[in-house]
């Protein structure tokens, strides 16, 4: 038995001491963690305040405790809220068995003002003060105040109060890690960011992205890529949600707008804002439409995300993992830019429904096929970049639909 307390008592000298010997090493801890000085004072004085409760205060207790930098020391309070005493419970309530049964039986009756007496808070004078105790210490004192009442000071905690103290500090950094990085990865949300492969779940791909990990799920994945463990990765932060285990970042590969900060990366005219992406139409994995437009004269919009030889546009392809990319010009002129829009093309005329907005657009016969795309996709992704409902047609067929019409109007003439 001697053993047993000579060993507690060493390791509670140990895990006590002076408050500077404390401050001093979470203030390293926090630094390690890049958190704000601010958030280190909280877990310090929230550390405090609990190994101060736990050695030398009471249960119902609200303890506060306020650390000196410079001296390294702390002072403590004892936190009391002013309350309206006319409505509190001011009544211990009844322990025994037939009490409970009285609370939830039947006869049990709300008062006359309608609030169920029953549920009214229970006054505690360890951490209520009524309006006359309060206008004792504070002049001027009303319901609703705090008031922290200065307690004697302590630097020594025992055993027990030390590991309370050190669950506090753990809890808070990681509280204070997560939010930090939710509020860093929050900044990055919209932009495309640098990953290698963690794991592979199923069909789900986690990511980490360095300080945390993201999820890529089957359906932001570009459809026929394949992932593999340890794989580098350009990745869409399309989503920052908060989580208790941290910051819950969604990924994309499959998002349009990663196209536009794959071009913004390779393309310096668009990173300084020389060259604009005006809108984008993407079909991941197949096909992507992005019209362009320059801010200055003398600019070549669709030549600058080209590239020399086709470097710039080929290394966002590669990215993508093949997929085929058209750069055309955005235009003011819908017609001109209807007419772009279904490159490669070429486009006779374009007739406009304004009310509808619909496009009648005529191609020559040979130029059909192409005008659609494999399975209707170029003119689909021509509508989503312009916004205009878009329907192809030739010149022949253009002739054929007006002889029904005028057959049709004939028959119902005649039959007038």
């Amino acid at each position: 038995m001697p053993k047993r307390k000579a060993a507690e008592a060493t390791e509670s000298e140990s895990l006590s001491g002076r408050l500077g010997e404390f401050g001093s090493a979470v203030m390293q801890i926090a630094e390690e963690k890049n958190l704000p000085r601010e958030k280190v004072f909280e877990i310090v004085e929230a550390a405090l305040a609990a190994a101060y409760k736990k050695d030398y205060g009471k249960k119902g207790q609200v303890i506060k405790a306020k650390f000196d930098e410079v001296t390294k020391s702390a002072d403590f309070f004892l936190v009391k809220e002013v309350v309206d005493e006319t409505l509190r419970d001011f009544t211990v309530p009844e322990e025994s068995e037939e009490g409970v049964a009285e609370k939830e039986g039947p006869q049990a009756e709300p008062s006359v003002d309608g609030i169920d007496e029953d549920r009214l808070p229970r006054f505690n004078s360890e951490r209520d003060l009524t309006l006359d105790e309060a206008k004792i210490m504070k002049k001027g004192a009303k319901i609703g105040d705090v008031i922290e009442i200065p307690l004697e000071s302590h630097e020594d905690f025992g055993r027990v109060a030390a590991q309370t103290a050190k669950q506090v500090i753990i809890q808070r950094i990681r509280e204070a890690e997560r939010e930090t990085m939710f509020t860093e990865y929050k900044e990055k949300e919209g932009q495309a960011v640098n990953g290698i492969v963690q794991r592979i779940e199923g069909r789900n791909v986690f990511v980490d992205l360095g300080k945390s990990t993201g999820i890529l799920f089957p359906s932001e994945q570009i459809p026929g890529e394949n992932y593999r463990m340890g794989q580098h990765l350009k990745v869409y932060l399309s989503r920052v949600e908060s989580d208790p285990k941290g910051p819950g970042l969604i990924l994309s590969r499959a998002h349009p707008e990663m196209v536009r900060h794959l071009f913004s990366l390779e393309v310096p005219e668009i990173f300084a804002g020389t060259v604009e992406i005006k809108a984008i139409a993407r079909e991941a994995g197949s096909r992507t439409k992005i019209a362009v437009s320059a801010n200055e004269d003398g600019v070549d919009p669709i030549g600058s995300c080209v590239g020399q030889k086709g470097t710039r546009v080929q290394t966002v392809i590669d990215e993508l993992g093949g997929e085929k990319v058209d750069i055309i010009e955005w235009n003011e002129d819908v017609q001109k830019f209807i007419s772009a829009a279904l490159s490669p093309a070429k486009v006779l005329a374009v007739e406009l429904n304004e009310d509808e907005k619909q496009a009648i657009v005529k191609v020559p016969a040979d130029q059909l096929s192409l005008a659609i795309g494999k399975r209707g996709q170029n003119v689909r992704l021509a509508a989503k970049l312009t916004g205009w409902r878009i329907d192809v047609m030739s010149p022949e067929e253009e002739s054929e639909s007006a002889a029904e019409e005028t057959t049709l109007a004939a028959e119902g003439a005649e039959t007038e």
